[in-house]
């Protein structure tokens, strides 16, 4: 069985936030972490490697690096890593993003396609489902849990105050959420084995059956119109009452002076 389990490096935004003149994010400028759904889903396919016998490639498409997450998933337990990138790749929306995924995804084999339900740079829940309609593929999204047949898989796939228990055959694509599992620790055999392994590296060359309109900035049909970090809150005010009256009355004033009451 071969899984292939798309993964992004997103910004760690405890760092801040930096973005582009044009909108984009400065990706370059920024710490950077592992998707958290992204890394649910590659436990998920670490432990059916696991149980029934796998072999786990993850992918990622993004800057030089983004092979410090292809590492990490290295060092958790995958099998293999191909890093895309090439700089006509860069400023991509969900559609160029799933693309450029879907024409790289075309070069291997798979049983068994797993991404995370959505980045937390962008929380569109979009790219998953999106490689799957390139590939021609069935999807499940929203999987809190995943069991593998002999030729299908059964999802149980969370849906507002309730789940559906899906069933599809494969090839197949699922989307993650984070809640799916805990993701297991590098372990530290694995880390100084990550750190020599060879990550596969492509660019626009190697895309197949992929249209240039398509691809990174100029083929993303999302245009952003402005984008700022958050907001910063002003600094508080401590006040010491001397009793329970004097509290009420100043809570009262001031919300009446916001107009809140």
């Amino acid at each position: 069985m071969k899984i292939i389990v798309c993964i992004k490096q997103v910004p760690d935004t405890k760092g801040g936030v930096k973005f582009n003149p044009d909108g984009t994010l400065d990706r370059g400028a920024m710490l950077a972490i592992m998707n958290p759904d992204d890394k649910a889903g590659l436990e998920a396919a670490l432990r059916i490697k696991e149980q029934n016998g796998a072999e786990v490639t993850v992918i990622t498409m993004g800057l030089p690096k983004a092979a410090d997450v292809l590492r990490e998933a290295l060092a958790m337990g995958a099998d293999k890593a191909i890093l895309v990138t090439d700089r006509v790749l860069g400023g991509a929306d969900t559609w160029a993003t799933s693309t450029t995924l879907a024409g790289a995804i075309r070069n291997l084999e798979y049983d068994l396609i797993i991404t995370g339900r959505q980045a937390i740079d962008g929380d569109t829940a979009q790219v998953g489902p999106q490689i799957a309609e390139h590939l021609g593929l069935p999807v499940i999204s929203y999987a809190e849990a995943i069991e593998v047949k002999e030729s299908s898989v059964v999802v149980k796939r969370q849906y507002d105050d309730r789940y559906h228990m899906v069933e599809a055959k494969m090839p197949c694509l699922i989307t993650a959420l984070a809640e799916l599992n805990d993701p297991r620790y590098m372990t530290p055999g694995g880390i100084f084995d990550a750190c020599a392994a060879e990550i596969t590296t492509w660019g626009r060359a190697d895309l197949k059956d992929v249209d240039d309109a398509n691809l990174g900035l100029k083929g993303s049909p999302t245009k952003i119109a402005k984008a700022s970090d958050k907001v910063r809150k002003g600094a508080g005010e401590k006040v010491t009452p001397d009793s329970p009256e004097e509290a009420v009355s100043y809570i009262v004033g001031k919300l009446t002076e916001k107009h809140v009451i």
